[in-house]
């Protein structure tokens, strides 16, 4: 079957070289054959994500074209403005696969909103709440390998799509053939007919506007003589995030040279990941020989940001996003009750798997701290629920683990912009203060406790990786463990059970142990891994740590 797929895809004429020529270089080698052909990249909530190349089973313009033809079937139902969002960030055909995407929406009649430049997530996000859009659509693989892109679609609330909608789609994606069941006309016809428009700078000034509106202490970076050094990881952050920061007041920002520009290879961080110590090593060696008080970095489609914090004695340390979730959540609470701002019964969420310290810095400010299943449409949905409600103003702030942050409901994804101005903003108050961020950190988990949060991550490769992982996490089920590491299991929350967790249903699975520790072991929804978070304590940072040495080597061998 796959054979006879290959075949005609061999015998296409493809408007691709590259997949001409590697579709020629794997003639006669069925295992790499098989790897392209034997399956095809799912359709899902997170859209669809894979490595570059031909074949059902890697991105190229066939499966985004077949993907868009899917999408563009369901707008067709919707009535509404019949208009589709689409952003791209600096992967590797990237602008390819969005000029893809508008031609065959554009085909079915369906008018296009497209960015002239590559630019990030939340500002997908906005535009397609800005246009009031039917859908969006982000060409992205976030923070991936090279060999890796994506295409992120989004509901017309901004937020990522919806499982019904997502549905609906995989349906019409598959009686849509992937060669030549999309309607396509060329980019350069759908401008001629107006159906392809680019962003206009209006939608681009409101998202900017949008975003400073929600500093907590407005003008104290003016003066505050921040020294900041920043990388967007040859990704889509610099425009955006350069742009609010001078705005608001920082000037002295020195970018990391070899990571400024746009450029898909990725060369200096082979896994342009922000949460990844390789990622930030040219920003680090910066910000030493400049003196920095804090180094920032956002991934690739800048819905994400990893910091490095100056310590009183000289040295940088990697701050957590846990660690930063509880710090913006302890910064805006305190900002906005001195200045007045804090909304009459305040909002923040946080994802089950983000840390329980938020839960007690939250309940300090008499805030509610909502939780949800991972992914940040969840955070997204509780603010459509407020907003519903006429309440969307209650919402102030919201988190996950994976360095992914938002303050305030005009996008519906987190945004690495406004993450980036308000920690430079409350990197600048505690200097003010003759303070530091690393200082305030100090003093929450001197009131709170040690709290320690780690996690570590199981890859299954290849085809056979999903069945090893649907394997391991139904041995947990069959078999439930009583203890970890001699330490008693006092609770355990299966979300695949929601008449129990009140959440929708989700492949996870969370252990509470009687000294009040947790681990999380969950299944990733992007890539062929298994993660399992660990939220330790101790008297002090040694004792923590010791405590998930003592977890994580007891649990490892079941991913083994």
């Amino acid at each position: 079957m796959y054979q006879d797929e290959y075949r005609r895809w061999l015998e296409t004429p493809l408007e691709d070289f590259d997949l001409k020529k590697e579709l020629h270089d794997i003639e006669g080698d069925d295992e790499a054959i098989k790897d392209r052909f034997a399956i095809a990249l799912k359709f899902g909530t997170a859209g669809l994500r894979g490595t570059l190349g031909a074949g059902t089973n890697r991105m190229n313009i066939y499966v985004v074209r077949q993907a868009t033809q899917g999408v563009a079937d369901w707008v067709k139902t919707q009535g509404g403005t019949q208009t589709v969002a689409i952003s791209y960030d600096s992967r590797l055909k990237g602008w390819n696969f969005a000029r893809a995407a508008a031609g065959v929406l554009a085909a079915n009649g369906i008018k296009v909103r497209i960015y002239d430049e590559l630019m990030p997530v939340p500002a997908l996000s906005f535009a397609t709440r800005y246009y009031k859009c039917n859908a969006g659509i982000m060409v992205t693989a976030s923070h991936n390998p090279k060999k890796y892109n994506g295409y992120k679609a989004y509901g017309p609330d901004g937020c990522q799509m919806t499982d019904e909608a997502a549905g609906i789609v995989y349906e019409a994606i598959q009686k849509t053939d992937v060669l030549t069941g999309a309607s396509v006309m060329s980019f350069a016809e759908g401008v001629e007919k107006g159906l392809i428009q680019f962003v206009g700078d209006d939608c681009k000034a409101a998202f900017y506007k949008e975003i400073e509106a929600r500093q907590v202490r407005p003008g104290l970076c003016k003066t505050a003589g921040l020294k900041l050094v920043y990388s967007p990881l040859n990704g889509t952050g610099l425009v955006p995030v350069t742009t609010v920061l001078q705005d608001i007041g920082i000037t002295d920002i020195t970018i990391v040279p070899e990571q400024e520009y746009p450029n898909g290879y990725f060369t200096t961080c082979p896994y342009p990941n922000p949460e990844i110590f390789e990622a930030l090593k040219y920003g680090l060696e910066l910000a030493k020989k400049e003196g920095a008080d804090l180094m920032l970095a956002t991934d690739p489609d800048a819905d994400r940001v990893g910091i490095a914090m100056k310590c009183p004695d000289g040295s940088y340390e990697l701050v957590t996003g846990n660690e930063m979730g509880v710090l913006l959540l302890d910064y805006i609470c305190a900002g906005r009750i001195e200045k007045g701002t804090m909304p009459k019964n305040p909002v923040a969420v946080k994802s089950i798997v983000s840390t329980p310290l938020a839960d007690l810095v939250a309940k300090k400010y008499g805030v509610e701290l909502r939780h949800t299943l991972t992914g940040f449409k969840w955070i997204g949905d509780q603010i459509a629920k407020l907003e519903a409600d006429g309440e969307v103003d209650r919402f102030i702030f919201g988190f996950e683990e994976s360095y992914g942050y938002l303050a305030g409901p005009y996008v519906r994804d987190k945004d690495a912009v406004i993450a980036s101005m308000l920690i430079c903003e409350m990197a600048a108050y505690y200097r003010s203060k003759g303070s530091s961020i690393k200082e305030r950190l100090e003093e929450i988990y001197a009131e709170f406790g040690r709290y320690l949060n780690k996690v570590d991550a199981f890859e299954f490769p290849g085809l056979s990786g999903m069945d090893k992982m649907a394997g391991i996490m139904e041995k947990l089920r069959k078999e439930p463990p009583t203890d970890i590491a001699g330490t008693k299991i006092v609770k355990t929350d299966d979300y695949l059970k929601p008449e129990e967790t009140g959440l929708p249903k989700a492949n996870v699975l969370i252990y509470t142990l009687e000294n009040g520790e947790t681990v999380v072991v969950r299944p990733s929804g992007t890539e062929p891994k298994i993660k399992a978070y660990y939220t330790t304590l101790g008297k002090d940072l040694a004792g923590a740590e010791a405590e998930y040495e003592r977890l994580a080597g007891a649990l490892k061998p079941l991913f083994e």
